[in-house]
């Protein structure tokens, strides 16, 4: 799959995220302040959930996404319907990382001029997506920001609780370990700034066919994160789950976050689905680039002793588990096929 030449990278369509590396460590290091008793803090700030103190046997989570510039692709196709789904996921797909059962949503749109269609559309997603997940949308806000805002933005936080003895930390995660990967549905709600840009560039229109199939590609681009809450909680009832990881934005570098001390080798990654092929012949993007940009079909991932795996997969049959690589001795993550090596995404 290797491209032929230099390709368009996240970094020159706009995401750099080396300087965002570097933001986020500045704006954590000016956060010292935190309450001490109920609310106090379990664990740090770079976890895919943070995790609070609620009494002496239950921790809340919280967690807070957008959908980010698929939005772009919604505005620009009319279809607004789906978009709520992917906020919703974004979200409770990280709650989920760290043990806890996503309980609540709220929502937070922002918008140059309000449009009743447009919103009553969001609301739709917003509802599956709820519905999806077993959420209550407990509420949200709605910003009219003409001086700030062109166009919609989406975003959320969710709520969740766990046990404190159940809580999912990476502490687990020992040599032997196995990764399952599970399927994503698409790009879900990441590395869409280096998709527009590259479709852009080739001339490529979202009402065009998709090849093969008689579905646009605005259609295919909109396909809605998948909600992998009921399954995966359904497994940490079942199965000694060591660690999750939701494949965002970041692609492989997410890995290591569930636990830094450990190299994570993925030996027989996912088949790689044909949208992003495509995308990477369309825009002739390097190897490395896809991977830690997009999630390359591997929406989540769930790390479990090699005992567990048979139960493991069964449990998660609905989104096609594989069993993708290992843990090793070491830090990082390697696709080990294509020789590429990863660090941990911060934040």
């Amino acid at each position: 799959m290797a491209a032929k030449r230099k390709g368009l990278t996240y970094a020159a369509a706009g995401v750099d995220t080396a300087k965002q590396k570097a933001a986020i460590k500045a704006l954590t290091s000016s956060i010292r302040f935190h309450r001490t008793g109920r609310g106090a803090p379990l664990g740090g700030l770079s976890h895919f959930a943070g995790l609070i103190e609620f009494d002496k046997d239950v921790a809340l989570a919280v967690c807070t996404d957008g959908v980010g510039t698929k939005l772009e692709i919604a505005a620009a196709t009319n279809k607004w319907d789906t978009v709520g789904i992917d906020c919703i996921a974004m979200n409770v797909n990280d709650c989920i990382c760290v043990g806890a059962e996503p309980l609540a949503f709220v929502d937070y749109i922002a918008t140059r001029e309000p449009d009743a269609g447009v919103a009553r559309a969001i609301g739709v997603g917003l509802n599956r997506g709820a519905e999806l997940a077993n959420v209550t949308l407990a509420g949200g806000e709605t910003a009219i920001l003409p001086e700030l805002v062109n166009g919609w933005d989406l975003a959320g936080t969710a709520v969740g609780w766990v046990r404190r003895s159940r809580i999912v930390d990476g502490s687990k995660v020992r040599r032997g370990d196995v990764l399952i990967g599970l399927s994503s549905s698409g790009l879900h709600s990441n590395g869409y700034t280096l998709a527009r840009r590259l479709l852009r560039e080739a001339g490529v229109h979202y009402a065009h066919k998709f090849p093969k199939t008689s579905r646009s590609i605005g259609d295919v681009l909109l396909e809605p994160t998948h909600v992998y809450v009921r399954e995966v909680l359904a497994l940490l009832e079942r199965v000694d789950v060591h660690g999750l990881a939701n494949i965002t934005g970041g692609g492989l570098k997410n890995v290591p976050r569930v636990n830094p001390e450990f190299r994570y080798v993925l030996s027989d990654p996912v088949p790689i689905p044909p949208l992003f092929q495509w995308l990477q012949e369309v825009g002739s993007v390097e190897d490395a680039e896809m991977y830690r940009t997009f999630n390359m079909g591997m929406g989540f991932l769930a790390i479990v002793p090699e005992s567990e795996e048979t139960a493991a997969r069964r449990i998660l049959k609905p989104y096609s588990p594989t069993v993708v690589g290992r843990v090793e001795k070491g830090r990082g993550c390697v696709h080990e096929p294509l020789g590429l090596e990863f660090e941990s995404k911060t934040g």
